[in-house]
């Protein structure tokens, strides 16, 4: 809570004493009509719920005047950023849109991790890059670019080098890296010499924005004003070429190239058909399939990490939910993983507030195409989204994101990784966006078809799936609409999943039609009863014949699979349960219990007043707060506020212009 509760309480207390007593409160004016303790208890609720806290004394004093109106008091905080969060909140928690550590976010195409070697001085020095990395040396081909011959160490995987350090020669230091002025050192970093450092020259950096200690020194602790990459990460250019060496595979038993901890790749079957074809240096095959592709100029398209760990860390961020708009956040040292999950929890919430304080339509929850993007999600977009693509996909022949949830081309070139607190509209996303559904964090947090569905059909229509019968007996029926024991969920539940079947699972990446159609002759079933190995991940070989393969998820329903996210939003939103799930999810949140059947006829006049409104929410929440059932509820419910839970914005968090 904000400002000093203990003495507010004290405040209220005294106030309500005084009305008891029959006597005006401090501060009231004799002439005014004393309030009654339920409107103490009334008002103190609307503070709460509104505002967030209880109310402070010169609220109190403004209360107990007689030109106050509560309706008008309602009005005038049903567009506070105070009421959104208090909305945002609810759909936050209800949606879980927030993902542990369990999934990871560090495709080797985007993390440059960290080593630290001996330099020609003998003194330590990091040296930044990036796993797999393809290099025309053999001896440091897939690995770190200075061999074990030339540090003495080698590099092991989340593990620390094993070795022992030697001094690396000049010449082989300066063949294999190169000095960079990075984005998340300089402000500037796309000038030509940067000179604004963070900390130095930048010295009003947003307040999210705070990289790791160890990010912003060198091993003997003094500031690092440029770091060592290798080379081909620090290359400038947007496409490359497909690299294939040529060499042979070595003989069974040969010994490793000299140098070498591991054996060199070779080339697979694609990089030797497609040698030397253009190839984009933001998709996930970039590192392993080019020499030529790198993070762009200073390093923009990379996260930075300060050690060679799975998950290396990289920035502060808060280690929990805040305590209020105006309490500070502790903060923790946290993994790049966490910076990219942490942003994409911030879009729905940047989205939903928007929603609620600016009073849209309630069903672009759901179907908007539009969106609001700050630094780092717009470099998220730009880089490791379309890394998350496309390696299994390119034996279909789609070897680019090629028609991704959010258009690259709609993200704003004003954006940059450290702008945190910059958020701008995005007014199309693209053909497929639609709402929360595209967002990464939805697609991430559940992520199988089932899971996407499930969580939807609940949250928007209050409805679950309850299985009939707790008996399940064996059966080998493939397809869980006709399952014994399994059909009377599945039988709605399949077709919503279908819903998903062009959205790969656990990615955000879409499967257009042209790579990948419903019914693929390419993956048909051989005379052995099998499909090609590659076609697994895609084809579903339950739903697979002698002529073509069954797209996973699509077998349920063809045409929800072709409709794709849209179409499952389209028709929740469409559905008459759709008004009423939203009145019963925040009644039962205002009212602090829930709806039950005597509140039936409540929930029909409040959907009925949300639905003649345009599905605005602030006519619901109004009509909330203005019934008996809201001033019933303040006589009896507990006398301070439930602990928030989720993430909020702050009282500033939504500053993005409209779409």
């Amino acid at each position: 809570m904000r400002g000093r509760p203990h003495t507010l309480v004290l405040v209220l207390g005294v106030a309500l004493a005084a009305t008891q007593l029959g006597a005006s409160p401090p501060g009231q004016p004799s002439a005014a009509a004393p309030r009654t303790l339920d409107e103490y208890r009334d008002f103190r609720a609307l503070s709460i719920d509104l505002v967030g806290r209880i109310p402070t004394r010169a609220e109190l004093d403004a209360f107990e005047q007689p030109a106050f109106r509560r309706d008008a008091w309602i009005e005038a905080h049903l567009g506070s950023h105070a009421y959104a969060n208090r909305l945002t909140r609810v759909y936050m928690d209800l949606l879980r849109l927030e993902i542990n550590n369990a999934v990871a976010v560090s495709p080797p195409a985007t993390t440059l991790r960290r080593t630290q070697i001996l330099g020609p001085d003998a003194k330590p020095l990091y040296v930044y890059y990036r796993r797999g990395q393809r290099r025309s040396r053999e001896a440091t081909d897939g690995e770190f670019c200075l061999t074990a011959e030339e540090t003495g160490l080698e590099l092991v995987n989340n593990q620390a080098p094993h070795g022992s350090a030697i001094a690396v020669k000049v010449s082989a230091l300066d063949e294999a890296t190169v000095l960079v002025k990075p984005w998340w050192l300089y402000r500037d970093y796309l000038q030509v010499s940067p000179t604004e450092r963070y900390g130095a020259a930048w010295t009003d950096a947003d307040a999210m924005y705070q990289p790791s200690d160890r990010l912003l020194k060198e091993p003997d602790g003094t500031p690092a004003v440029e770091v060592r990459v290798c080379r081909e990460e620090a290359q400038l250019r947007d496409n490359g070429t497909i690299y294939a060496s040529g060499r042979p595979a070595p003989a069974k038993g040969a010994p490793l190239p000299k140098g070498r901890a591991r054996p060199a790749p070779l080339d697979d079957a694609y990089a030797k058909q497609h040698k030397g074809e253009a190839l984009s240096c933001r998709n996930a095959v970039a590192t392993t399939s080019s020499i030529d592709c790198g993070c762009g100029v200073g390093l923009q398209y990379c996260l930075p990490g300060d050690a060679d760990s799975d998950q290396p860390s990289a920035f502060m961020l808060p280690s929990r939910s805040p305590l209020g708009p105006d309490e500070p956040m502790p903060s923790t040292l946290q993994t790049n993983s966490s910076w990219t999950k942490y942003w994409w929890s911030a879009e729905v919430v940047e989205f939903l507030g928007k929603i609620f304080v600016e009073d849209r339509d309630f069903r672009d929850v759901l179907l908007a195409k539009y969106t609001w993007l700050n630094g780092p999600l717009a470099q998220y977009y730009r880089s490791t989204a379309p890394a998350s693509c496309c390696g299994r996909e390119r034996a279909f022949g789609m070897v680019d994101d090629a028609e991704p949830l959010l258009d690259v081309a709609s993200v704003p070139e004003s954006l940059k990784p450290h702008d945190t607190s910059s958020w701008i509209a995005i007014a199309d996303r693209g053909p497929h966006a639609s709402g929360i559904l595209t967002m990464p964090v939805f697609l991430e947090k559940f992520a199988s078809r089932r899971a996407r569905a499930a969580v939807l059909y609940n949250a928007f229509t209050c409805k679950s799936f309850t299985s009939s019968s707790a008996e399940l007996a064996p059966s080998t029926e493939p397809n869980l609409m006709l399952r014994p024991g399994c059909s009377s969920c599945h039988a709605t539940l399949e077709p919503l999943a279908a819903y998903f079947a062009r959205v790969e699972e656990s990615t955000a990446v879409y499967l257009p039609p042209k790579f990948f159609p419903l019914d693929n002759g390419v993956c048909k079933l051989g005379k052995n009863g099998k499909a090609a190995g590659f076609c697994d991940a895609f084809y579903d070989p339950s739903f697979s014949d002698a002529s073509s393969a069954k797209l996973r998820g699509a077998y349920a329903s063809p045409d929800h699979a072709d409709a794709g996210p849209r179409g499952i939003a389209e028709a929740l939103t469409r559905s008459p349960e759709f008004a009423s799930c939203a009145v019963q999810r925040v009644g039962a949140s205002i009212l602090g219990r829930a709806l039950s059947p005597d509140d039936d006829a409540l929930v029909r006049d409040w959907s009925k007043t949300f639905v003649d409104a345009g599905y605005r929410m602030r006519a619901l929440v109004h009509a909330i707060l203005a019934s008996d059932a809201y001033r019933r509820t303040n006589d009896t419910r507990a006398s301070s506020p439930p602990a928030p839970s989720g993430r909020l914005a702050p009282d500033d968090a939504f500053h993005g212009g409209s779409p």
